[in-house]
């Protein structure tokens, strides 16, 4: 099967299917990241020129941007849980057993210690084989007890109103952090939401589900890169979410909008759920970038450049 675009009826099928160039020029040219926090990068014509990246606030996306499969250009890739650890290469690099209990989904190595290089060489759980990226979130309890995850899927789409065209490849080695694990108040269902299956409705806590449409997480990333940090002492600064269609003067690239959706095998009365994290207001995600390059860039270029939906995924468990 081909993908079609947006003025055509929608695709559905798998991501894979509309990668069919092999091994493009990266249009980034980001080279030598490093796992240390402030480690630069940079992407051609803009890493010289970018600003530093500054505090930033935790302001939401415009809008809830997940909204229904289909509407936006995009491609997705699909992963099978793959362990759980005390551990977060991002927040605790080097410290095992340091965070609270993640599931991690993705790259099959990922640990506290895990390095891009490290990443890059390990093994993939995804149903694209050349995403050996790792992404994690907090472990979902029912009344103390941790609920294995069935899978994820990482969509990754422009930011709303953000010219498709425009989106660059992230960096080798970005490290993003979205939502807050210190958060007592419910925060914007535009950075974090619940749902059931793969429905539009958008919650700021689990709603009780149908065993159908099991509950699912939905954690959107920020969108915007400062163009020359792979990380930042916070995890924030050096990322900040689009507004009105566009990236602020202080991180001007346009990367993918990550949106990554954790889904469970749960139904029914939620009152027992808990984050390891602490309450169900802490929910966020954690997203380390070692793709194959080539194949990232690939994947923006015939999906997102061109105004395809290369995949949208069922509710199914």
């Amino acid at each position: 099967m081909k993908c079609r675009s947006l003025t055509l009826l929608v695709f559905v099928g798998l991501a894979a299917g509309c990668s069919g160039a092999t091994n493009p020029t990266p249009s980034n040219g980001a080279t030598n990241p490093t796992s240390s926090n402030g480690a630069t990068s940079t992407i051609s014509g803009v890493g010289s020129a970018a600003v530093s990246a500054g505090p930033i606030s935790n302001a939401a996306p415009d809008t809830p941007v997940a909204g229904a499969q289909g509407r936006v250009p995009q491609f997705l890739v699909e992963c099978p849980y793959s362990h759980s650890g005390a551990d977060d290469p991002i927040v605790f690099p080097g410290q095992p057993g340091a965070s609270h209990m993640h599931v991690f989904f993705g790259n099959d190595t990922a640990n506290a210690s895990s390095t891009y290089e490290s990443l890059l060489a390990g093994r993939s759980q995804c149903d694209q084989q050349l995403d050996t990226a790792s992404y994690w979130a907090p472990a979902l309890l029912d009344r103390g007890t941790v609920l294995t995850p069935v899978k994820s899927v990482a969509y990754y789409r422009p930011g709303e109103g953000i010219d498709p065209t425009s989106v660059k490849p992230y960096p080798p080695g970005l490290k993003i952090v979205a939502g807050n694990a210190a958060a007592f108040e419910p925060q914007s269902s535009g950075v974090v939401a619940w749902t059931c299956g793969t429905g539009v409705a958008r919650d700021t806590t689990p709603p009780a589900c149908p065993s159908a449409r099991p509950l699912r997480m939905l954690v959107t990333f920020p969108d915007c890169w400062d163009g020359v940090n792979v990380d930042s002492a916070d995890h924030h600064s050096h990322m900040a979410y689009s507004s009105r269609g566009a990236c602020p003067a202080s991180h001007p690239v346009a990367v993918p909008q990550l949106q990554f959706s954790v889904v469970y095998r749960f139904s029914g009365d939620p009152g027992g759920l808990s984050l390891a994290s602490g309450p169900l207001t802490t929910g966020h995600a954690d997203f380390f970038n070692a793709w194959n390059q080539d194949k990232l860039t690939s994947e923006i270029i015939l999906c997102i450049h061109r105004l395809v939906i290369c995949g949208v995924t069922s509710g199914r468990k």
